[in-house]
């Protein structure tokens, strides 16, 4: 079952903006380790569910995996050969807007060495770049 939201208020979105960094979600809130955006891009629903699998194959079911991001944007599409005109393409696929410092998935409750390899194998199915993150450990 690919990821999708339940119901929406309309069918089609305009492409919008992608400019800009990551407002809010830039932190590492729920697990120990991050991976965080580096640069601007559409994430399918079938990329984050590549991820995951990767995530949690490498695991083997230790320890808990947060996905941070929802594709929320429908992207339309044309069939092929098909001429100009006669409106807009029927929804193609889901995807989720990220943008530079975006937290994609987070970790939590195994050891740093098998989070930055688990992160690394799910950041090889994406199209931009990412970056290892750990939580901010408070000095005391």
């Amino acid at each position: 079952m690919p990821l999708m939201p339940k119901r929406t208020k309309f069918r089609k979105t305009q492409r919008g903006n992608r400019g800009g960094n990551a407002q809010r979600g830039t932190e590492v809130s729920f697990g120990d380790f991050g991976l965080q955006s580096l640069g601007r891009s559409w994430m399918s629903n079938r990329q984050i569910e590549a991820c995951r699998i990767s995530i949690n194959r490498f695991l083997k079911r230790k320890g808990k995996v947060y996905i941070r991001v929802f594709p929320h944007k429908s992207v339309t599409a044309k069939p092929a050969e098909t001429r100009m005109g006669k409106g807009k393409g029927a929804v193609d696929r889901w995807v989720a807007v990220i943008k530079p410092g975006a937290m994609i998935f987070e970790i939590a409750g195994v050891p740093e060495a098998d989070a930055k390899e688990a992160l690394r194998l799910a950041s090889n199915k994406l199209g931009f770049r990412t970056r290892f993150v750990e939580r901010n450990k408070l000095i005391s």
